[in-house]
């Protein structure tokens, strides 16, 4: 699958339609408009361009792109809300809580047909909305259930075939296939713990690092690509086995954490509110450039240069966990905005200031 994340586009990582446990399965749609073949060069920025175009709509007052996924002719699944997100392409509020939506960039005129590229890519979008989305096993076009032409002819056949991949295999649970029954799923609820989510759809850097602890301790066997910011399948499954060898049992193993396995397995529990300390803080400051070759970096630096750029002070490219010359100077700016001057706006933090920071943009502090 060749997956061009929200990052990837230079879109914020999460989107800001509503949040979806699961859906009943996923709806193809296609453009509805004229579009011309391009190189896939030019397939990204189409994709930045119908994003902005949505956004501009204050008919539909649109608070993204309105598709979960959207596919190119060249096979490349481009996110667009994205998995756990409530569409806003399937025509009414209930239909965009019943089914994602995926977009074929493909035109009621010009470009009309999907090549096998295309059907490929719209068929790893919807076994990735099932994989990380929980959807269900429906394969509708738009106009199943909405009055409309989409997805226009050639894409609605294929759907009503079953969505087959080209070469005749069909997904798990479409239309027109007979298939094995599905393997039993693993739980797919969440536990909040000190304000953050953990379980299937959770997203974060937190997600990420209990999967490299996971992996440290042995318990990394179900993941095929390393851990990553959002729970899936295989972080359950890894975490069940962390709790096994716990000693916990039944429902209890479970694969959703709770504050004891967790602190276990990290040795703490995360909160929602970085926690920087200062006296390492100014250390990193103090070495930029370091004399040894090896920056300091640890995540309370991330914290600052967060709340640095949230004040406008950072561009949000140098934030990267270092505390290099341009946090030293983004740094120094909100020294002189809380009053200090001269040799006392030097970049490196001091308790006030600091304080200061934590407390408009929140983050705490060590004593």
């Amino acid at each position: 699958m060749d997956f061009v994340s929200r990052s990837d586009l230079g879109l914020p990582p999460t989107s800001p339609a509503a949040y979806l446990a699961s859906t009943r399965g996923v709806k193809v749609h296609y453009l509805g408009t004229a579009y011309t073949s391009r190189a896939y060069e030019g397939c990204a920025a189409y994709v930045r361009q119908l994003r902005a175009a949505h956004l501009a709509n204050t008919a539909e007052n649109y608070v993204d792109v309105a598709y979960n996924l959207l596919v190119c002719e060249h096979g490349t699944v481009f996110e667009g809300r994205g998995a756990h997100r409530r569409s806003g392409a399937n025509g009414t509020a209930e239909l965009n809580r019943a089914h994602y939506a995926v977009c074929a960039l493909l035109g009621s005129s010009g470009l009309t047909e999907p090549p096998d590229a295309m059907l490929r890519g719209l068929r790893d979008a919807i076994d990735y909305l099932r994989r990380e989305g929980a959807a269900g096993d429906e394969v509708l076009g738009h106009r199943d259930g909405h009055p409309t032409s989409c997805p226009g002819e050639p894409l609605h056949a294929w759907v009503r075939a079953g969505a087959p991949r080209p070469g005749g295999e069909v997904p798990q649970g479409s239309h027109g296939a007979e298939v094995p029954p599905a393997p039993p799923r693993v739980a797919r609820r969440q536990a909040t713990i000190n304000g953050l989510v953990y379980g299937y759809g959770a997203r974060g850097d937190h997600v990420t690092e209990v999967g490299r602890a996971l992996v440290a301790k042995g318990h990394g066997e179900h993941y095929r690509v390393g851990p990553g910011p959002v729970w899936s399948d295989a972080d359950t499954l890894n975490y069940a086995s962390w709790q096994r060898a716990l000693g916990y049992r039944g429902a209890d193993a479970d694969g959703v954490p709770g504050e004891v396995s967790l602190r276990r397995l990290l040795g703490t529990l995360p909160s929602t509110r970085p926690v920087v300390d200062l006296s390492r803080l100014a250390a990193a400051a103090r070495q930029d450039p370091p004399a040894t070759g090896t920056r300091v970096s640890y995540p309370g630096v991330r914290g600052v240069e967060d709340a640095l750029v949230a004040e406008g002070l950072l561009d949000r490219r140098y934030a990267d966990g270092h505390f290099g010359t341009a946090t030293v100077r983004a740094y120094a700016a909100w020294q002189r905005r809380c009053g200090y001057t001269g040799a006392a706006a030097d970049g490196v933090p001091g308790r006030d200031s600091l304080t200061r920071l934590g407390r408009a943009r929140g983050f705490d502090i060590t004593p």
